[in-house]
């Protein structure tokens, strides 16, 4: 059965064969990249430094003197100019605005309402009534003109135009059909011939130069190309690949390096100095500060919440004793206030004020 069949065996798969490299380009390589890497470890390590400089100053530094800036710039620019708009500009804006209203806009519209719109119904029924008819009138007059002129016009025109073809035209055709036109085609064969055989002699000598300046420049050129500079490209191609590679890897490297480097420091300055400074912190300063937080700073919050209560209902009994005194003093000039006078109930009032055991109505009153 098929299922019972050996699985094919797969051929090998052939690892990625990689172009073949010269012994040039192998002579090249080892020398540069160790070159390269002696003289960028340190420019790498500088420069990790100066970012790990650059990450604290900002951490620690540039941020807060760019909040104490940005908060000089807001009181020193932005709140002024709040409160000039705010306090200076915009009332004086509304100010200029109710002045211009009141001198200019209610003058310009009673001017408009009053003056300008009745001239304007005026000079609009003296068109309709009066120019507009005469205008019509002198129109139709016009055209009448203008008709009897235009019959002129074409009589004229016809003489004229019969005039000009047989004295001007009619000749001027002759002319150039039996002497211009007969003349020009000699000058043009002759013209031809002419151009021909300068053609001919420029063909000759721009083959003689091609021939020159392909041997004595074109040549040259090329067996130069060919030979020289094709070569020294490729080397110079291959040099230039090495040391970007070898660059690249050296940086790489050198990042390695560095981190490690960083690293060991980071360690020592955590054993020299966090390492005691935590230690010291943990085991003296603590206890001292839980004891000074027991022992001072506790007794003293009570006082002064004491001292703050106490202040307090000292305060409130001055204010009610001189609530007091105001109002003996104003009862002293004023005298007692009239009271209101109680105003009658529709309820009965004593005895005769209903209940639930009691009836107030005509038929059981006693």
């Amino acid at each position: 059965m098929d299922l019972q069949k050996p699985p094919a065996v797969q051929p090998e798969q052939q690892p990625a064969r990689q172009s073949p490299e010269g012994c040039l380009v192998v002579a090249i390589r080892l020398p540069v990249r160790i070159v390269v890497l002696v003289l960028v470890v340190p420019v790498r390590m500088v420069w990790d430094a100066l970012v790990v400089t650059g990450r604290f100053l900002r951490d620690t530094v540039f941020r807060a003197v760019g909040r104490a800036l940005l908060w000089v710039a807001r009181a020193v620019f932005v709140w002024p100019l709040v409160g000039l708009w705010r306090y200076v500009v915009a009332p004086l804006g509304r100010a200029l605005g109710w002045l211009g209203n009141v001198l200019v806009i209610v003058p310009l519209g009673w001017l408009y309402r009053n003056l300008l719109t009745p001239l304007g119904h005026a000079l609009a029924w003296v068109y309709a009534r009066v120019l507009t008819p005469v205008g019509h009138a002198v129109l139709w007059v016009l055209r009448g003109i203008g008709a009897v002129f235009a019959l002129l016009g074409a009589g004229v025109y016809a003489v004229a135009a019969w005039l000009v073809r047989y004295l001007v035209v009619v000749p001027a055709v002759w002319l150039y059909e039996w002497l211009l036109a007969p003349v020009g085609r000699a000058i043009a064969w002759c013209a031809k011939g002419l151009a021909r055989g300068l053609g001919l002699v420029a063909t000759g000598v721009g083959i003689g130069l091609y021939w020159v300046g392909r041997v004595l420049f074109v040549l040259p050129a090329l067996a130069l190309w060919r030979w020289v500079l094709v070569p020294v490209g490729r080397f110079l191609a291959v040099v230039g690949r090495e040391v970007g590679q070898a660059i690249g890897h050296a940086w790489r490297v050198a990042g390695r390096i560095s981190l490690a480097v960083g690293r060991a420091l980071g360690t020592l300055f955590r054993w020299i100095f966090v390492e005691p400074v935590r230690w010291v912190y943990r085991t003296v300063l603590t206890p001292v500060g839980h004891v000074v937080r027991d022992a001072v700073l506790r007794p003293a919050a009570e006082a002064a919440r004491s001292v703050g209560r106490a202040a307090r209902l000292a305060f409130a009994s001055a204010r009610e004793s001189a609530r007091q005194a105001r109002a003996d003093f104003r009862r002293m000039l004023f005298g007692e206030p009239e009271r209101a006078e109680a105003v009658d109930r529709r309820e009965p009032v004593g005895r005769e004020t209903r209940t639930l055991g009691s009836s107030t109505t005509a038929l059981t009153k006693d």
